[in-house]
């Protein structure tokens, strides 16, 4: 019984520009921390030192006041930052700007204006971030054009423009970056989906095989049986004791498959996947009444295994198909060879073929054949016949 199914080691998704998850091994600050934190920093740098230039300055009481409450300002519109990045950046450029004019030596270093357009960008609010600061900066090239009174010189507006500009710059990194996260956590959860559907996929047809292969012996013996109770009671039993076994096989096979639905693989119960050298066996255990079922070729117990389960799969379900679906059936023929590039399995019958619909038997067929990089094929000429080419080693996706 085949277990669960593996995916080739080898780079994540978005190894180009990642090894494994890009958040892995940071531990990134709390919601609480990234708002508070450019509030105290900024507020730490700019309250005091528009006090120390309102000092230096001696400038007058209203000046010192409006340096001091410009500087404030910034700080505590950077509160509202993650809710309006955009107004607050805004906000903050309005009250640099002022405090070049208005503030005592121009004011402080607007660090929250610094915050204040990072953040914006990082928010999704980069048209803000981008409109506000080539407002601020034409502002005051007007302002020094008409000759007002601003507080820095050239070299310190150029100097701080480029600083605000890096601030921006920053924010697209991280804004990026988080980008690239998020891309790469939805990769992930997709493959985990994909898996996982596969995995449900490959039980599904596991206990569709098992199942109904097993159920159509149970119940071909159990009318044989019927029919022979009363003239023939030793054949009777036998068809009893073949029903035991294909319940007790039935059952073992089941047992197998859901074992990997539980919690701790290990605890899983243990048993060998069927392989190609057993089709003969199973050919000698199917039963199906007035139908002779013959195995000509062999294939050995080389055949990897995955290539010989389904092998023995494609085997049963067929052999299935003809129990259950055959009319006018008199003898089948199970042809196993051995090729170049793999093995071929034939199982033809020479019953009457009427119109039908590919079932997920034959679903379940083509999907472990093409899995493999195999071919599959049904005819239905001369009876019916299906035909699958496994190679033994596995094509390149």
């Amino acid at each position: 019984m085949p277990g669960p199914s593996t995916h080739p080691a080898g780079p994540p998704w978005g190894a180009a520009w990642a090894s494994g998850d890009p958040d892995a091994g940071l531990r990134r600050p709390s919601r609480a921390l990234r708002l508070w934190l450019p509030v105290i920093v900024s507020a730490i740098a700019q309250v005091p030192a528009s006090f120390w230039l309102a000092r230096i300055e001696r400038a007058d009481m209203p000046t010192t006041v409006a340096t001091v409450a410009l500087a404030a300002i910034g700080p505590l519109a950077l509160i509202a930052a993650r809710r309006h990045p955009g107004p607050v950046a805004a906000v903050t450029g309005a009250a640099a700007l002022a405090g070049l004019v208005l503030g005592a030596g121009g004011g402080p270093v607007p660090l929250a204006f610094a915050f204040a357009l990072a953040g914006a960008v990082v928010r999704g609010a980069r048209l803000w971030a981008w409109i506000t600061l080539g407002a601020a900066w034409a502002v005051a090239l007007v302002l020094a054009a008409v000759g007002a009174s601003v507080g820095w010189p050239p070299p310190r507006i150029i100097g701080t423009t480029f600083a605000l500009v890096a601030a921006i710059g920053l924010g697209e990194l991280v804004r990026t970056r988080r980008e690239r996260v998020s891309a790469f956590r939805a990769a992930v959860a997709r493959r985990r989906q994909s898996a996982a559907e596969e995995e449900r996929i490959r039980i599904a047809r596991e206990l569709h095989d098992v199942l109904a292969h097993s159920l159509s012996q149970i119940n071909v013996q159990a009318s044989v049986g019927l029919h022979l109770a009363e003239t023939q009671p030793d054949k009777a039993a036998e068809a009893l004791a073949a029903i035991k076994h294909a319940s007790k096989q039935a059952l073992d096979d089941v047992r197998v498959v859901l074992g990997v639905l539980r919690e701790g693989g290990q605890d899983a119960p243990l048993a060998p996947q069927p392989r190609a050298a057993q089709i003969a066996e199973l050919v000698a255990s199917t039963t199906i009444p007035g139908v002779d079922v013959v195995v000509e070729g062999e294939l050995g117990d080389d055949v990897p295994a995955p290539v010989s389960a389904a092998a023995y799969r494609i085997v049963q379900e067929a052999l299935t198909n003809v129990a259950r679906h055959g009319s006018g059936v008199t003898r089948v023929e199970v042809r196993l060879a051995r090729e170049a590039s793999g093995i071929r399995v034939e199982i033809a019958d020479d019953g009457r073929v009427a119109a039908f619909d590919a079932g997920r038997g034959i679903l379940g067929m083509r999907e472990r054949v093409e899995q493999l990089g195999g071919t599959f094929e049904i005819a239905h000429e001369a009876g019916f016949t299906v035909r699958a080419v496994l190679p033994i080693e596995r094509r390149p996706a």
